[in-house]
């Protein structure tokens, strides 16, 4: 994917080299570094120039980040995309449950990965496939695609400073509290490669805030047999850290796991998947600074329950 950049110069960057002028703007090093292996990526008042030149207020300086290659091992594969918004920079898509993000052993064409890399070839288009936030297989919403180096490297580094906020929405069982925080620390089970749990010698911080939006609701009646003797609840959760199965891990050690997390929650059998849905995603534009604020509402797998919820 290609992007050209124009910065118009201003006194507050007078006499400072174009080197240290990227530096402020966010270019990490490895891209400073892609930019001296490539001296045509940087123009200045319409004439290539080197990284160390320095900058003059009415300066017009324009930086082009060309990928003319794209992800390697990634099949584009057709599937739909549920695209909710998508600039030069970003791309937002709304994941469907039963889809992994990226390939992996028995899942080479039908990851989310496969499906975004079909969707820029049909359009003669390369693409680095940079997923900024990740998602479980079976957990649904929003999604973070970065479509260039750049809003790739700085919304990583948003990412890191927890500066990407997010919301998720999940059916656990039980009358959950109105709201609370879990801090208990998560490590990964000793057996397991996947399964993580509450360990309060080895674990790593975690932190998870919750609220209970609703409990008592619509109970399908082919499902009434199904359903636990203590209820369902609605819960808006929201991460302080960022941890593997953090979500599924502390519900259930707060003692009301998802609904459908077989993992977590053998028993369980309303859902054929974790009730867990990535329902908001607030942060800053990498490259224009903009505010961004993006809901999804509740799959009809989860709306099914709470409909009054759904939107």
């Amino acid at each position: 994917m290609n992007r050209t950049l124009n910065y118009q110069i201003t006194d507050k960057n007078d006499q400072i080299s174009i080197r240290d002028f990227l530096q402020k703007k966010g270019y990490s090093r490895h891209i400073r570094t892609w930019i001296k292996q490539h001296p045509d990526s940087l123009v200045l008042n319409g004439t290539p120039v080197l990284s160390y030149v320095e900058l003059h207020p009415g300066d017009l300086l324009t930086v082009s980040l060309k990928e003319e290659e794209s992800s390697e091992k990634i099949l584009p594969t057709p599937m739909p995309l549920h695209i909710v918004y998508e600039d030069e920079d970003i791309l937002i898509i709304n994941k469907e449950a039963d889809t992994p993000v990226h390939p992996s052993i028995g899942n080479y064409e039908n990851t989310l990965a496969n499906g975004v890399a079909w969707y820029y070839a049909s359009q003669n288009k390369s693409f680095v496939f940079r997923c900024i936030n990740r998602l479980d297989r079976d957990t649904t919403g929003l999604l973070i695609l970065a479509k260039n180096m750049l809003s790739g490297a700085l919304l990583s580094q948003q990412m890191k400073r927890r500066e990407i906020h997010r919301t998720y929405l999940s059916i656990v069982e039980g009358k959950v509290p109105a709201e609370g925080i879990i801090s208990a620390p998560i490590a990964r089970t000793c057996d397991s490669l996947i399964e993580r749990r509450v360990d309060w010698e080895n674990g790593d911080h975690a932190v998870t805030h919750y609220k209970c939006l609703s409990t008592l609701p619509h109970i399908p009646e082919d499902l009434t047999s199904e359903f636990p003797p203590q209820g369902i609840s609605l819960v808006q959760l929201q991460l302080e850290t960022g941890r593997t199965h953090q979500i599924r891990v502390h519900m259930s050690h707060l003692g009301h796991p998802l609904v459908g997390d077989t993992l977590y929650n053998p028993s369980t059998r309303l859902m054929k998947r974790q009730a867990l849905h990535s329902y908001s995603l607030e942060f800053v534009h990498p490259v224009t600074g903009k505010e961004m604020y993006f809901t999804a509402p509740l799959p009809p797998d989860m709306s099914l329950f709470f409909p009054a919820n759904s939107t």
